[in-house]
């Protein structure tokens, strides 16, 4: 049926929808041909049209296209006519194709993408497409400006060409009126990038129709970009130079089919290292299993010794008690039996008279026993006296021993300084001996007698000086004597004070302990008591590992004021008491260098805790007489309770 019948003039906009219904319900009813045969259709709308035989798929291309153009070129109803026929291709026709028509349509899409393609033509890679003609506006300032990308991307989406992205090319003057179209990389992008070029060739709008010596060209014309266009000096050269390259379909297909050997290589020595690596699981599997096997027979072996061996404890055990319960049984029946006697003899013992003979001896023989033990007693107490005033007395000789030190020390000072003037002086003979003795020869019997007199004078000094060695090496033993027992009498001391374990004014310290009381106080602050106790421990046991540590010197040394000498003060600026402050507080840091500082001055060189007799009421170290004269205190206040019971 010629649809230009009766419909010569053209319609306007606003009617397209109107029209388009119309010509899709003559479709419907069969007024115009469309199918050919099972696989070839027919446009019956443009009957001059060149190439009437198309796929079912092309055809639907084909009606998209023209309906949806926005070229002045087509007219309103012709647009109609085309929205209406792809509209009865979507709704209607595509349910009633053959079955041979479908197949067709199924090879058609699944048939390879590289078929009617020249293998070594030169095509731009990535795939991309040129769109020209794009209409555009110009600008007063003369600058054009076209439609953007993104709306011709949808168009050509929807009929089926599925790009990636669309590229308007820009220059001086503004949009040039062309575009690049990208695809895909893959064979898929390849083949919809053929589609689409043959879907503009079938539409007389390729690259030759584009390209041909007509008139006025209206509407797009695309194609594929190969060699000429990527050489060519225009605008779309430049941008396919910039955005891709040359290559064959066959140095691709090598390409891939290198990447994939590649692929393949490397999946199979994946594959080889991943089997060994299987194995040697395998092999340490059955290695651990046999392992574990052997454990759990000998781990079953030892919980039935030991089960074995707790049967024969508990059977011992229980025979063990069962002897003990017997015994006790045979205890208390013989407590008993003893205890009725006594208290038989109780009952005759009082129908006794108390003044019998027989009772009179045993009060006198009692008498004569308590008589001995206050005897004994009297004793004890002129012994305990006598070791009191042996205590005083050894105090008393300690003082004076450490008075007569003090003076041999004096007087060996004094030797001392006797013994450097007789060295001194005996020097000067020696040099005056030499002097006489290098004098002329005359009065040579003048020189002779004086040599005499200072060669006598000498042996004196030399005596006198050998007298005074012998001296001071006699005091300097006696002096290391004193030293030692005084040592050994205040260490005494201090192991009696240990074990009266009192803390009054004198008693023992150790000097160097680390006080736990302001970690514990810190720790409290964090976690609650049980775990604050463990946390304290823990970091009590660190610090005392910190001071027995000879490496860790936390001292410097500051010049004392209007004078030379030096005194070592905490180092406030060491790491580890900067962090000891920070985490756990003022006191801990002052704990920390009160120990410190007590090992410095009385263990410097074993860095290890030792006891001291210590003034608890002055807070210095005691001296020898303050603790004896506190132990005879503790002595007398004992003796007074004693004799109180």
């Amino acid at each position: 049926m010629d649809i230009s019948s009766g419909e010569g003039s053209d319609i306007s906009e606003s009617e397209m929808e109107e029209y388009e219904d119309k010509y899709y319900e003559k479709l419907k009813n069969g007024n115009y041909k469309i199918k050919i045969s099972n696989e070839k259709y027919t446009c019956p709308f443009c009957p001059k049209k060149k190439k009437q035989d198309f796929l079912y798929k092309d055809l639907l291309q084909h009606a998209s296209g023209v309906g949806k153009s926005n070229s002045d070129k087509r007219s309103a109803r012709e647009k109609a006519n085309h929205l209406a026929l792809f509209k009865y291709l979507e709704n209607d026709l595509r349910g009633t194709v053959g079955s041979s028509s479908s197949s067709a349509a199924a090879a058609a899409e699944a048939e390879d993408p590289l078929s009617g393609c020249d293998h070594d033509e030169k095509i731009v890679w990535p795939w991309t497409g040129v769109v020209v003609n794009i209409p555009t506006q110009k600008l007063e300032d003369g600058r054009s400006v076209g439609g953007s990308g993104s709306k011709l991307r949808d168009e050509l989406i929807r009929r089926g060409f599925n790009p990636l992205r669309v590229h308007p090319l820009w220059n001086y003057r503004g949009h040039s009126g062309t575009a690049v179209v990208e695809f895909r990389k893959d064979w898929p992008g390849l083949h919809n990038a053929l589609s689409f070029e043959k879907a503009y060739e079938a539409d007389h709008r390729g690259k030759k129709d584009w390209f041909a010596n007509n008139a006025v060209k209206e509407g797009l014309y695309a194609w594929v970009a190969r060699a000429d266009d990527y050489k060519s000096s225009t605008i779309i050269g430049e941008h396919l130079r910039k955005i891709g390259d040359l290559k064959t379909v066959s140095e691709l297909m090598e390409e891939e089919a290198r990447k994939q050997d590649r692929l393949v290589t490397n999946l199979t020595n994946i594959i080889e290292t991943k089997n060994k690596h299987i194995q040697e699981m395998e092999q340490r599997c059955s290695e651990t299993s046999k392992s574990l096997e052997a454990l759990m027979e000998e781990k079953d072996n030892l919980s039935q010794a030991y089960n074995e061996e707790i049967k024969k404890i508990q059977v011992s055990a229980r025979d063990h008690f069962q002897r003990i319960f017997s015994d006790h049984e045979k205890l208390k029946s013989q407590l008993e039996s003893h205890k009725k006697d006594l208290e038989l003899r109780g009952v005759e013992l009082e129908k006794r008279e108390a003044l019998n003979e027989s009772e009179r001896k045993k009060l006198a023989e009692e008498l004569e026993e308590n008589a001995v033990q206050n005897s004994a007693l009297h004793l004890a107490a002129l012994e305990q006296k006598r070791a009191d005033e042996n205590v005083m007395k050894l105090a008393e000789d300690q003082k004076r021993q450490k008075e007569e030190l003090h003076n041999r020390i004096i007087q060996l000072e004094k030797k001392l300084d006797q013994k450097q003037a007789l060295e001194l002086e005996i020097e000067q003979l020696r040099g005056s001996l030499n002097v006489i003795r290098h004098m002329g020869d005359e009065d040579d019997i003048e020189v002779l007698e004086k040599v005499d007199a200072s060669l006598k004078e000498l042996r004196e000094k030399e005596a006198e000086l050998e007298d005074l060695e012998a001296l001071n090496q006699t005091l300097i033993v006696r002096e290391r004597k004193s030293n030692d027992e005084l040592q050994d009498a205040r260490k005494e001391l201090i192991n009696g004070l240990k074990e009266i374990s009192t803390r009054s004014q004198i008693g023992v310290k150790r000097m160097g302990e680390l006080d736990s009381k302001p970690f514990l106080e810190a720790m409290k602050r964090r976690y609650n008591e049980e775990l604050a106790e463990e946390r304290a421990s823990e970091v009590c046991s660190l610090w005392e590992e910190y001071l027995k540590d000879p490496d860790w010197h936390p001292f410097k040394r500051i010049k004392l004021e209007g004078g030379e000498e030096y005194q070592e003060v905490i180092d406030d600026e060491d790491e580890k008491l900067r962090d000891l402050t920070d985490q756990m507080g003022i006191e801990a840091y002052k704990s920390v260098t009160s120990a410190i500082k007590e090992i410095n001055e009385y263990n410097p060189s074993g860095r290890y805790i030792i006891s001291e007799l210590w003034n608890y009421g002055e807070g210095r170290k005691a001296t020898l007489k303050e603790g004896v004269t506190f132990l005879l205190k503790l002595w007398d206040n004992a003796k007074r309770k004693r004799g109180m019971t």
